[in-house]
């Protein structure tokens, strides 16, 4: 008589990490706020006439077989000036016009919220802050603040001696300074009628993890892409998060990103590899990223500030 096989499920405390299909460049096609559009279609034509280049010089550094996916992020978190209906038709003639295609477009919002998940918030949560050489504890945590920041500060904190305010000024010092210091302070997000109001930095912070596929929670992917058919709605938060324009598109998160954005971003995106530097990817997705890049012979950098780059330009 031979012994039953039996088949057992093991159950751990740490939920399976989901793989998610990477391309080898996510390009962005441009961050334009609301009221960049109330120009209408003509400033849109305008905005992929001077990117388009730009695409055609990373395109021509990324040939097939190698896979790019484009992607556009709409705000519709800070303002709501232009509806999906007319804004969605508007932009991919534009970016057509200019011999573009937008594979993906990204509502914003989707940054700060997800159904029940906050992708903002899921990040604030994995932030270490760099603590400076020397430091004795007297900044509160980020969390507390709403602020991160890449050096230590000299200034005296409130609440000492008075007799300390006699000291001669020193200024802050980056933490691991080249030479000489450029100091960050970045802050997180403020209040409004009670509510937590992210910063752009914040949400363009998430934005990147998103597009690297970085970002889990409960193992599982933060957005997937949807696909649109039909008419665009009336308003933005009846579109999903993450559509997908394009048949047959590159998968939406990738290896690394490149954006291509007016000059004016470029503080924003300063202060973003200044918050992803104090993050700390779950060490699980990041080996599987590892493995995953090592599967398709990819050359990964090994932090995540390593994998973004920008083109900031008001011209070509």
């Amino acid at each position: 008589m031979t012994e039953p096989e039996l088949e057992v499920d093991v159950l751990t405390s740490q939920p399976r990490v989901a793989l998610v299909p990477r391309s080898h460049l996510s390009l962005e096609l441009g961050h334009l706020y609301m009221e960049d559009l109330l120009d209408g279609p003509e400033a849109l034509r305008r905005h992929f006439a001077r990117i388009s280049p730009w695409a055609g010089f990373v395109r021509a550094r990324y040939p097939a077989p190698l896979r790019i996916s484009t992607c556009f992020l709409v705000d519709d978190y800070f303002s709501q000036v232009a509806s999906p209906k007319k804004l969605v038709p508007e932009l991919l003639d534009a970016a057509h016009d200019a011999g573009l295609g937008i594979d993906y477009l990204v509502r914003e919002s989707a940054c700060a919220s997800v159904g029940e998940v906050s992708p903002a918030e899921l990040v604030l949560g994995r932030i270490v802050s760099d603590p400076p050489r020397g430091s004795n504890g007297l900044r509160p945590p980020v969390h507390m603040t709403g602020w991160v920041s890449n050096s230590k500060d000299r200034l005296r904190p409130d609440g000492l001696d008075e007799a300390l305010a006699t000291r001669p000024w020193r200024p802050p010092e980056q933490n691991g300074a080249r030479s000489h210091s450029i100091c960050m302070e970045v802050q997180l997000w403020d209040e409004q009628d009670g509510q937590r109001r992210w910063s752009c930095a914040l949400l363009s912070a998430v934005w990147q993890l998103l597009r690297l596929g970085l970002l889990r929670h409960q193992g599982r992917a933060v957005v997937s892409p949807a696909r649109w058919t039909g008419e665009y709605p009336d308003n933005w938060e009846d579109l999903p998060p993450l559509v997908q324009l394009a048949d047959g598109a590159q998968p939406f998160a990738a290896f690394q990103t490149m954006s291509l954005l007016e000059t004016r971003f470029a503080d924003v995106e300063t202060a973003v590899r200044t918050i992803l530097d104090q993050v700390s990817v779950d060490p699980a997705v990041t080996e599987q990223t590892a493995a995953q890049a090592t599967a398709q012979k990819v050359d990964l950098p090994g932090d995540v500030v390593g994998r973004i780059s920008h083109v900031f330009s008001d011209g070509f």
